[in-house]
């Protein structure tokens, strides 16, 4: 049976405002912020809701627990990419 490769990802710090992200990709690490303001799905989301997240893919991460997908790309630049859901 043929394992998807996966990268890691992990929730550094929940603040009143966002949260960090820490995404280890090829032994490259990046430290992303995830603000409400822009990502509203996240604000009434408990510690475990927002620290169970997946990174499946380079530019994919999914939090299972929330049923949210977002690109990499959208968390970098996110007014490159308009609110869909509130």
């Amino acid at each position: 049976m043929h394992e998807l490769a996966t990268s890691a990802v992990e929730v550094s710090v929940v603040s009143k405002q966002g949260f960090w992200l820490l995404l280890e990709d090829n032994a490259q690490n990046e430290e992303l912020f995830v603000p409400y303001k822009e990502f509203p799905w996240f604000k009434k989301a408990t510690i475990e809701q927002i620290t169970e997240v997946e990174h499946p893919s380079a530019n994919h991460l999914y939090w299972p627990m929330l049923d949210v997908d977002l690109s990499v790309e959208s968390i970098r630049k996110p007014g490159a990419f308009p609110l869909v859901a509130k």
